[in-house]
């Protein structure tokens, strides 16, 4: 499974009602709140044994999908 399917995976177990595939705003438009931040968090950093720093826990580093399977892909380079 590639890293953008887990993404949306875990993004989809925590709002299965929201179109993660196609949003660009999860934070900005408070899709996503600290707690759901949080716990996406968790979910990546057990799924691809990542550490993810405090200074990496910026919205745009959760806004979309995309931002998010960056975020993940270049901490596992």
């Amino acid at each position: 499974m590639e890293t953008k399917e887990i993404v949306l995976e875990i993004l989809k177990d925590l709002h299965p009602k929201v179109d993660f595939a196609n949003a660009k705003t999860l934070v900005d438009d408070e899709v996503l709140d600290s707690f759901d931040i949080a716990t996406i968090i968790a979910d990546i950093s057990e799924e691809f044994e990542i550490n993810i720093t405090a200074n990496e826990i910026i919205p745009k580093n959760f806004n979309s999908a995309e931002a998010i399977t960056a975020l993940v892909e270049r901490l596992t380079d």
